[in-house]
């Protein structure tokens, strides 16, 4: 049975320019830039400056211990020293459904939020920052329940009793109604305004930053912290983030037509039929534990993860499957981020380069480095890149054209470099930030070097440099659960001091710890 059902790309980004009343003629009338924002503090210029890292995180609690707020504990003693979090996507499991903000995000970051000292009381879709959040979009924010679950949760059956389990799946009524639970929470919701006036007074109010691609919105902690789309770009102590939705560049080329493709299509279709067999094996399974023994209900919230690892698994072998001629790609959002790079390398005002998004292009966790959402992320991104090198040719004086990369959506802690890739995606540093919260994977057996195969030739590509991931088994098996602290020095060559921040769950105990930081 299928538990979480991908809307199309094209409908992803349709709903979404709704939500935010895309190019609406009283923004176009006021030359307002859809994709900026202005962080609004004191501290926008220094050339010093710090900011944290999350992502994955949105879990509740676990039986008998909560991840995600051990994690958000560690980053306490930070707030004052940090201008702002950037999260990597996957706010909401498992479906991102607006049902379970309120424990997934709003209860375990409370200190984030303007009246977090009563966090019961604070709507998903109020949600005003003291410490600014900057997401993007994961995939399961965008997840909906197929509809044989969604009728059979409107029976008011519990799904884990219908699937004879005891697993927590966090998954109530609904899905996100394809984004629109992570549009409310985070975006500027343009769309609940239908009276022409009440739009254009809340743009004048809001929107009302000068840059040099227009006006945009004026992003104020403690007061208004909405952004201002799914993809945008600001600039903080002279350096340039830009903020991808990476859900909807990620569909894989299609089969091709001819003997390889059948075959390839008969493999993915018999690796789905085993992934199948194998989550109703750990379904039947998890139906004989004892939730209430200590041990059981670590297995549990094994098995757990396993169920959404193989649920992603085949989302990602049905994208393979479904994809053809006609599937969408998001040429505009992709041609915005080739724009913007260039302009940014042609502003000598600006020092450095920052880019999140959710999907890694590169990776050794054990399920995603190989996945088809991953080449087609790493290709289409290299593309992108490829097109600002020949645009901006000696501007780089030898340095990459992006100084750091931040992912999620692996489970794990990770910094790799690539090599030589024959790509302007070379020499770059890309660090995944995925295990804030959700269950942990592990490192692949292949080890940290990553190659690709052209023909008949491999190249290596890549190597990682640190992976904090699942490891270990039985009673020493330990799950070390991390976020980011990212410290910004130095003048016209910016360099990025990492700091992992580590909450780990071990023989049933937190033991919170840093590890040796290191310089980019």
């Amino acid at each position: 049975m299928k538990l979480v059902s991908d809307p199309a790309i094209a409908k992803k980004i349709s709903k979404m320019q709704q939500r935010v009343k895309w190019q609406d003629p009283l923004i176009v009338e006021r030359g307002i830039d859809q994709t900026r924002l202005v962080l609004a503090d004191d501290h926008a210029d220094d050339r010093e400056f710090s900011f944290l890292v999350a992502g994955d995180s949105g879990t509740g609690s676990h039986r008998g211990h909560h991840p995600q707020r051990q994690v958000a504990e560690q980053m306490l003693p930070h707030h004052s020293e940090c201008s702002f979090m950037l999260h990597t996507g996957d706010v909401i499991y498992l479906v991102g459904s607006s049902e379970y903000y309120q424990q997934n995000f709003i209860q375990p970051y409370r200190e984030f939020l303007l009246g977090g000292e009563n966090p019961e009381k604070i709507d998903y879709d109020q949600m005003v920052f003291n410490l600014p959040i900057l997401p993007v979009p994961g995939n399961h924010d965008y997840y909906d329940l197929p509809l044989v679950l969604s009728l059979l949760s409107f029976t008011t059956l519990p799904i884990r009793r219908l699937l004879r389990s005891q697993l927590k799946l966090d998954v109530g009524v609904h899905g996100s109604r394809k984004g629109s639970a992570y549009a409310k929470a985070f975006l500027d919701y343009l769309k609940a305004f239908q009276i022409p006036a009440d739009l254009a007074q809340h743009l004048d109010n809001y929107y009302t930053a000068q840059t040099d691609t227009g006006r945009c919105l004026n992003y104020q902690p403690g007061r208004f912290t909405r952004l201002p789309n799914r993809y945008y770009t600001f600039c903080y102590g002279g350096i340039d983030f830009f903020a991808l939705d990476s859900n909807t560049f990620n569909e894989p080329e299609p089969i091709p037509k001819n003997r390889e493709g059948r075959e390839q299509r008969r493999s993915l279709e018999k690796r789905r039929q085993d992934f199948e067999e194998e989550k109703l094996q750990i379904m039947e399974t998890s139906a004989q534990l004892n939730p209430e023994n200590p041990s059981d209900a670590e297995k549990l919230d094994d098995l757990q993860g396993q169920i959404s690892q193989i649920e992603e698994l085949i989302v990602d072998i049905d994208k393979q499957l479904n994809t053809d001629k006609n599937t969408v790609t998001d040429i505009e959002q992709l041609k915005w981020l080739k724009q913007r790079l260039i302009k940014s390398w042609q502003n000598a005002d600006v020092r450095g380069r920052v880019i999140y998004f959710h999907h890694p292009p590169y990776v050794t966790e054990a399920t995603k480095w190989q996945q088809a959402q991953t080449l087609a992320i790493r290709d289409r991104l290299r593309g992108v890149l490829d097109a600002v090198a020949a645009e901006v040719g000696n501007l780089t004086q030898g340095r990459p054209l992006v100084d750091l990369v931040l992912n999620g959506h692996a489970h794990c802690l990770e910094h790799l470099e690539t090599l030589d890739t024959g790509h302007a995606d070379a020499n770059i540093h890309w660090v995944v930030c995925g295990g804030s919260g959700y269950s942990l994977r592990r490192q692949r057996n292949e080890g940290a070097d990553l190659k690709e195969t052209v023909g008949d030739t491999s190249k290596l590509v890549a190597r990682s440099h640190l992976f904090v991931g699942r490891h270990g088994h039985g009673s020493k098996k330990r799950r070390p659960y991390s976020s980011l602290r990212i410290d910004v020095t130095g003048d016209a060559h910016p360099k990025f001091i990492l700091r992992p921040l580590v909450a780990e769950w071990y023989q049933r105990q937190w033991h919170n710890y840093e590890m040796p930081s290191f310089t980019i």
